[in-house]
């Protein structure tokens, strides 16, 4: 007897892997300073260069285009969105402070020991990866180097919002962190925070071993404190 659920043979499982991996490739695209405010998205292009067909590139960026990444016009296909500034970098801001304020609260009520052990580890290759940066300075840091720094940063929160074991949550968590690593990315002329964001995740890992509230108190803490860096950062480009 077949094990295989109605619709999901072994092409359509192949089929569902492919689309995750032509996501996450696309998604580094958008994460790379190549890909300018404004700059034309070609399916066809980038289909050639991920050797893929150009179904999973589309499905890809329209997924892409709920994370605010991207933004299509009618006739005209999909183009990188420009940065966040003003009220719309506050309200990112804010809605970041709800929902990850949340997400540690219910992740602190969980298994704390298993998370801080998790979340130890990542944050030792974020400091080693940020030791990195300090030994050639964020301004000559090549590319390829802030990226891994974004993405271990991304990680760190990443492991709490898995920790609540809430895919709502979960989703949230793309589409807001997604953003804000992009925004961070494209400044030109912005400081250095990563060894700062090094010392407030180590707080962050600290409070959930006190617990919720301290826990939530110490991210909040970190978001505002990013806010603060991304206003001055936005400065530099208006």
């Amino acid at each position: 007897m077949s094990t295989t659920m109605p619709g999901f043979g072994t092409e359509r499982i192949a089929q569902l892997g492919l689309r995750d991996r032509v996501y996450d490739r696309v998604l580094e695209v958008l994460m790379g300073h190549d890909a300018e405010p404004g700059m034309r998205l070609s399916i066809d292009g980038l289909a050639r260069t991920l050797g893929v067909s150009p179904t999973p590139v589309r499905e890809a960026l329209v997924q892409l285009e709920r994370t605010g990444l991207v933004t299509r016009q009618a006739n005209k296909g999909y183009r990188v969105s420009p940065p966040l500034a003003g009220d719309q970098l506050e309200a990112l801001f804010d809605a970041r402070l709800i929902v990850e304020s949340g997400a540690v609260e219910l992740a602190a009520r969980g298994d704390v020991d298993a998370l801080r052990v998790r979340l130890g580890t990542a944050l030792d290759e974020q400091a080693a990866i940020a030791d990195e940066v300090a030994a050639v300075g964020a301004a000559q840091a090549p590319e390829e180097l802030m990226a891994r720094f974004f993405r271990s940063d991304w990680q760190f929160h990443q492991l709490i919002f898995d920790a609540t074991r809430n895919p709502f949550l979960e989703e949230m968590s793309e589409i807001i962190t997604t953003r804000v690593h992009r925004m961070r990315q494209i400044v030109e002329g912005g400081g250095d925070d990563t060894d700062r964001a090094v010392h407030e995740h180590r707080a962050v890992i600290d409070a959930l071993a006190v617990g919720p509230a301290e826990a939530v108190a110490a991210m909040r803490h970190h978001i505002d404190a990013v806010r603060l860096r991304s206003r001055e950062d936005a400065s530099h480009t208006s």
